[in-house]
């Protein structure tokens, strides 16, 4: 098969954590079953079952971590969405500011988790936002302003010209923003120490168990190949792995595509001219090359396509030229690994949570488009909050539009292809371009 449909990672080749969970056997009732297990099931999970709810199932189609959050760049990074300012219209002023008060609080709720639970994750702090021009310095002086505001304690430091050279070494950037509150780990060993601390507490994880029909009211029932569950409240969260199961979901989002590249090991010297900081990167472009560094002094790098919407035939070579583009010194360098995987994009690039129309017991959440490693463990408490009881950041966040993608079923490649060239278009608006 292709790397994109059943891959090999950087993640499955060096994880730490040997779980295995069982299938779905048999017919069992709980107060929650959670279909899909990524980040934001896992993680909406854990913060249940810290909040008192013990009762939880977590159904996987494949194994923990098959879908986005074992396929991503591994980076820490500030923010919720794209845009903010994508959703000020529906939000309005002080809805704005309520996103933004959590909206930089991912990197802080992955270190409480890190240290709460001990999980061996490789996380490194330092993160460098790149500019490539005037505008792009006026934006990233925007975001320094920001951040500081509510990061007092972080080494936050707008850089230009050469004094970039301090975190990175390339010379395609005119300007940074440094953010050591920012960083980069092994997703799946996070997304695996996770689950782990969630079976601990009496959660149930089940593998190779898909939701094959899922029926709601009072007592909703999902069943599975060999068995099935019965619970009081349900969540969606499949992701771009959601398979038209859910009719009223899958016409919210539509899927595109991250690729990713893994070198082989670099030397000491090699690495630190990559990055003094051992830091994790992105430019600030509408389609971001996003890289970092590993713990086994590797770069991980990784893209989409700008304008065009097409899987490439060989990653390797695709992924390899845009590295090179940034780092021409790595031109003999051999890669190892190239992978990549689909990625779920609401229309106003923003997370979709909220209720089901017609069953206020059935949440959801999907719609991070290709930016949720961070913002779902900063929105898992958010859909605990409101599975719990409302809070005002799920009263805010759930009341946004979820607009509907028409004809995606046959016309997928020319709406990407024209939403990118749009998204590009505005860039110019905003900033990033």
């Amino acid at each position: 098969m292709l790397s994109v449909e059943m891959p090999t990672t950087y993640y499955t080749t060096t994880k730490k954590y040997d779980l295995n969970f069982p299938n779905l056997e048999n017919d069992i009732d709980v107060d929650v079953v959670i279909i899909g297990g990524g980040f934001s099931g896992v993680n909406t999970g854990l913060e249940l079952i810290e909040r008192g709810v013990k009762s939880i199932a977590i159904l996987e189609t494949n194994y923990i971590g098959f879908g986005g959050s074992g396929r991503n760049g591994g980076h820490i990074m500030a923010g919720i969405g794209h845009d903010l300012d994508r959703i000020k219209k529906f939000v309005g002023e002080d809805g704005l500011n309520t996103i933004f008060e959590i909206s930089d609080s991912g990197s802080r709720i992955i270190k409480e988790r890190i240290q709460k639970y001990n999980i061996d994750a490789d996380v490194v702090w330092g993160y460098g936002y790149l500019g490539f021009n005037n505008r792009q310095a006026k934006l990233l002086r925007q975001w320094e302003k920001e951040y500081r505001s509510i990061n007092n304690d972080v080494e936050i430091e707008y850089l230009e010209g050469e004094a970039v050279k301090k975190i990175v070494g390339s010379d395609v950037y005119t300007c940074a923003l440094k953010h050591m509150g920012n960083g980069h780990f092994h997703s799946l060993n996070m997304l695996l120490g996770s689950a782990k601390a969630f079976t601990e507490q009496g959660g149930k994880i089940f593998e190779y168990s898909p939701a094959v029909e899922v029926t709601y009211g009072e007592t909703i029932k999902v069943r599975t190949p060999k068995g099935s569950v019965k619970a009081k409240k349900l969540l969606w969260s499949c992701g771009a792995f959601l398979n038209r199961l859910e009719p009223y979901l899958d016409k919210k989002t539509i899927n595109t595509y991250a690729f990713q590249l893994m070198t082989e090991p670099l030397s000491d010297e090699i690495i630190h001219r990559i990055s003094p900081i051992r830091g994790a990167f992105s430019d600030v472009r509408p389609v971001i090359d996003y890289y970092r560094v590993t713990n086994e002094n590797r770069l991980l790098f990784g893209s989409a396509t700008a304008i065009t919407e097409y899987i490439p035939s060989d990653l390797k070579k695709w992924n390899r030229d845009l590295m090179l583009k940034v780092f021409p010194y790595l031109k003999d360098t051999h890669v190892d690994l190239a992978w990549g995987g689909p990625m779920e994009c609401s229309a106003t690039l923003f997370p979709q949570i909220g209720n089901h129309p017609e069953h206020k017991n059935v949440f959801f959440v999907q719609g991070y488009s290709g930016f949720g490693v961070t913002p779902s463990h900063v929105i898992s408490q958010v859909i605990a909050d409101g599975m719990m009881e409302d809070s005002k950041y799920w009263d805010v966040i759930s009341n946004i539009p979820k607009a509907s993608v028409w004809g995606k079923e046959h016309f997928k490649s020319l709406l990407l292809t024209t939403a990118k060239f749009i998204h590009q278009l505005e860039g110019y608006a905003n900033g990033r371009r």
